[in-house]
């Protein structure tokens, strides 16, 4: 296949998902105040509330350096994380009507939601730039790797929303046994406190949480762009695999998401 006929093979597919990202935007924001405002200040408003209760007030965190930073970071990277799988649920149900009527490649409806979720990340990173820069915090070639650990983190959550999406078509439990588990994410993948808290006391469970690769994107990111200081894999002298792991975990639920996303598109209509 040449390069034309390449391009004249997903130029509608291409079509299909600006449009439904510009929809996606559109309506989330519609009749709203603020409107695209919101995208900014959930995630800020979530970091004042738990620097006053985790930092202020029960000091959690006050030995590493730039703390704040990175928990607003980490925030970030979580809600990042949290838009793609939580949009992800009911993105192939939500769009019924659409894939009765017209016949499109079903992945793109899954994909848009998640592009959707990647602008919010931009918007937010030019939040937290604003923060660091006032900050003053010491930026090293490293941080050029950020960009890495972030596209580890997107690679996770749309093979995730790939299998929710398609698990959610038959069983509408599905939303609510993920909301649980998203919970269970949040609380045990150290965002909001940092991993130096379970490394000191027992490094062996702190190599056990970076398997995730929701927690090792996090810290990398954090290591890369905040401050050395933030515990990694590498800090704690795991070994080669338990660096491989996370990375190769994302790649595997991504391609198994896509396969079962595929497998199922063609029932998605008598099913909705």
């Amino acid at each position: 296949m040449n390069y034309s006929n390449l391009v004249n093979k997903y130029r509608y597919s291409l079509i299909l998902l600006r449009e439904l990202v510009i929809t996606e935007f559109k309506l989330r924001y519609q009749g709203s105040v603020l409107g695209y405002l919101w995208s900014l200040l959930k995630p800020l408003f979530l970091f004042v509330i738990l620097y006053f209760v985790f930092v202020h007030f029960l000091k959690v965190g006050s030995d590493v350096p730039n703390w704040p930073i990175a928990l607003l970071f980490g925030i970030v990277l979580w809600n990042f994380f949290s838009e793609i799988t939580n949009n992800g649920v009911g993105s192939v149900v939500s769009r019924g009507d659409m894939i009765r009527k017209i016949n499109f490649p079903k992945y793109i409806i899954v994909i848009s939601s998640s592009v959707s979720a990647f602008i919010n990340l931009l918007l937010n990173l030019v939040v937290l730039t604003i923060f660091i820069i006032f900050a003053d915090v010491d930026m090293r070639w490293v941080a050029l790797l950020t960009p890495l650990f972030i596209l580890e983190l997107f690679t996770f959550g749309l093979g995730l929303a790939f299998i929710l999406s398609t698990l959610f078509v038959k069983f509408r439990d599905m939303n609510y046994i993920w909301e649980i588990i998203t919970q269970a994410l949040f609380y045990g993948s150290a965002v909001i406190y940092p991993l130096s808290m379970i490394a000191d006391p027992n490094v062996g469970l702190a190599k056990l949480i970076l398997l995730s690769p929701i927690t090792q994107s996090i810290q990398d990111a954090r290591w890369a762009l905040i401050d050395p200081a933030n515990v990694t894999a590498a800090t704690i002298g795991s070994s080669l695999w338990m660096h491989v792991f996370p990375f190769a975990l994302s790649v595997v639920t991504l391609a198994f998401g896509a396969w079962l996303f595929k497998k199922n598109s063609p029932y998605f209509a008598e099913n909705i």
